[in-house]
């Protein structure tokens, strides 16, 4: 729909997304991760009837495809987005995010993602890791209106600090994550039925590379290793995931009736069930976020040997 590829330069760094009506999102998740330093955005809308492909179409450093096809049926986004980074990204560093994630990691207060990858480029790091985690209001979530161009940290500014667990996939060598409030709001009777937290979103990308599962694992499965099996630490980031705002009832519904995500839709499924009851996710333990050292010294990411 608006093909700027041609403006790509060898250097730059790239960010690639999916999505379906988030018009409402796309003034602040643009701002913010061209203050980050993206150069060029490549965006899959699914089939958006809110104005968000219109709203792109009008973005100078944004490449904007349109599909009506099956979510579902292309592995959830995944193929989309690998041949867009096999046609385009080869020898680029490309960030992978939704709309509603947003990208720290050590130091983003003052450097920005160029830093980070000029150390990993030092450092023969092909991927970095980076957990999701899910940030919340403290009250319903429906009780703060959100506005487009707001920070969503303005108005989802808790997390859950623990009560997350850690597995390693045998097939693939990755970490698998689960846990935070989905896992205790929605699944607390079958917390393996919880959403997966464990990302690897940025990689110095090979058109030999692929996605395998979201950006939960890839292949050559030697980059998963992002995690230090001996006892130390690895540089990793996390994804602030602010998908619980006041929009998030009337999506839950809208995709809960489309059925095109994972495992019949079971996630939102349980979102449309609790949601009815009381939509809140806030408690006692909720911790209210500050930057990233506050949750380096909570080990959900580390800085390693960056200084």
């Amino acid at each position: 729909m608006a093909d700027r590829t041609a403006q790509i330069k060898p250097s730059d760094l790239l960010a690639f997304s999916t999505l379906r009506n988030e018009h409402i999102r796309l003034p602040y998740f643009l701002d913010y991760y061209r203050n980050k330093g993206i150069n060029h955005f490549l965006i899959v809308d699914n089939d958006s009837d809110d104005g968000s492909l219109e709203y792109l179409m009008e973005q100078p450093d944004v490449s904007v495809w349109h599909t009506r096809k099956s979510y579902k049926k292309s592995k959830f986004g995944v193929d989309w987005l690998n041949w867009l980074q096999f046609r385009y990204g080869h020898n680029h560093w490309c960030l992978v995010v939704d709309p509603d994630e947003f990208f720290i990691y050590p130091f983003c207060d003052t450097r920005p993602i160029r830093a980070l990858t000029d150390w990993l480029d030092a450092s023969s790091i092909k991927s970095f890791s980076a957990m999701l985690l899910d940030m919340y209001p403290r009250g319903p979530i429906t009780e703060q209106p959100y506005q487009a161009g707001q920070d969503p940290m303005d108005i989802a500014c808790w997390f859950d600090a623990g009560n997350y667990t850690m597995t390693k996939n045998p097939q693939y060598g990755n970490l698998w994550i689960q846990g935070g409030p989905r896992s205790r709001v929605f699944f607390p009777n079958e917390p393996e039925l919880a959403p997966a937290l464990n990302k690897i979103p940025l990689v110095k990308w090979n058109r030999r590379y692929c996605y395998a599962s979201s950006t939960h694992m890839l292949l050559p499965r030697g980059l998963n290793q992002v995690f230090d099996e001996w006892g130390g630490e690895k540089a990793s980031g996390l994804l602030l995931h602010a998908k619980f705002l006041d929009t998030f009832t009337a999506k839950a519904d809208e995709e809960l009736e489309r059925n095109q995500h994972y495992s019949a839709s079971v996630e939102y499924k349980a979102y449309a069930e609790r949601l009815r009851d009381s939509p809140e996710l806030w408690c006692k333990w909720s911790e209210k976020y500050i930057n990233w050292r506050q949750l380096e010294i909570l080990g959900l990411m580390s800085k390693g040997n960056w200084a």
